[in-house]
This record gives C-alpha cells, structure tokens and sequence, in this order.
C-alpha cells in the first residue's frame, strides 16, 4: 500500500485583507490549509487497484480472441502482437496504482474558514474553489462502501451557482459528520443576517 509523502503544511496567510478594498472582505485565493485523512490513500489505492484488474481482464480477453479465434477480418499484425496490449496497459496500470494516490492526497487540500470553504485538487491541471457559506443549499455527507471501510467520508455541498456542488473527499467520518453539520447550521446563520 502507498505511504503518503510528507510535505510542510503552508503557513496561514499574515493578512487576509486586500490593498484598496476598505469596508469589503475579499476572498483570497490561497492554498488551503488542511489534508484531506492519510487513510484516504488507501480508499485511493484500491479503488485504482479494482479498476485496473477489471480493465486487465478485458483487456487479456480482447488479446487472447484476437490471437486465438482466427478472426478473418483482424490483421496478421495485430493478431501476432495482441498480448503487447495487456502488457502495455499492467504496466501502466502498476505506474498508476503506485504513484497517483500519494501524489493525490499530497496536493488534495481543504479549508473551512467561517464564510468560505476552500479546496484545491488536481495533480496535473489543478483546480481551486471558494465557496461562500451563504450560498450553500445542501450539505451532504456521503459513504460508500470502499469509504466505510477504510473510515472516510465524502463532504459535498451545493450551492446556487451554475458550477453545482463542489466536494471533499477522503475526510475522516467523524470529522466529515461534524462539518456537515457545522456547515448547514453556519449557511443558515449567515442566510438570516442577510434578509
């Protein structure tokens, strides 16, 4: 199973404020401060690990019908080197499992802070959200069963922009209980102030 790397967490921001917006708070694009829970690499691992035996088999059985069936349509070619493709692929698939769980939890990051919630994810192309907490509809804490097994949660929230919802994954059961519940109670605080 993969060990997740250790790296320094980043250091909060020294000021939040923005030069040049008195009398307004601003949202500051920032990294998040939180990791999602270390056991999330392995809900990660074997879920990879699950598809790619899946995708393995489909793939030595495509190999093998089209070696061993004499198929008059498939070319002499491909059906001299149709067991490359299952080789190709295991070790693509061995790459994978090995190395995009711990690069994943190492840059998946989360923060609640008490009018947004931060995330950040993507080990290629990343993707940071701010969600304001006044604009959230639903808090859904989510298990499935790869997820219970291993103690982790998935946190999604929705909210009325064209974006959808957005969501946490890998955070850890309790922790993910008692932020839905702190999200849904905090959202409809700041709904009130506002009518």
């Amino acid at each position: 199973m993969n060990t997740p790397p250790h790296d320094p967490v980043p250091p909060a921001p020294e000021d939040p404020g923005t030069e040049g917006t008195e009398g307004t708070e601003v949202a500051e694009l920032r990294p998040p401060l939180r990791r999602v829970s270390p056991r999330a690499v392995g809900v990660w691992t074997l879920r990879l690990l699950l598809g790619s035996v899946f995708n393995l088999l489909l793939f030595s059985a495509a190999a093998w019908a089209v070696s061993a069936l004499g198929w008059a349509w498939v070319p002499d070619w491909a059906r001299e080197h149709a067991w490359k493709v299952p080789l190709v692929y295991g070790v693509y698939a061995l790459l994978q499992v090995a190395i995009v769980p711990s690069w994943r939890y190492r840059v998946h990051r989360w923060e609640v802070a008490d009018d947004v919630i931060y995330t950040r994810e993507g080990w290629i192309s990343r993707t940071w959200q701010l969600v304001p907490v006044n604009r959230l509809q639903t808090v859904d804490h989510t298990q499935g069963w790869l997820e219970r097994l291993f103690g982790v949660a998935t946190l999604k929230v929705q909210t009325a922009s064209y974006a959808g919802s957005s969501g946490i994954e890998g955070l850890d059961e309790e922790e993910a209980r008692v932020l839905s519940e702190r999200l849904a109670v905090r959202a409809g605080a700041l709904r009130g102030d506002a009518t």
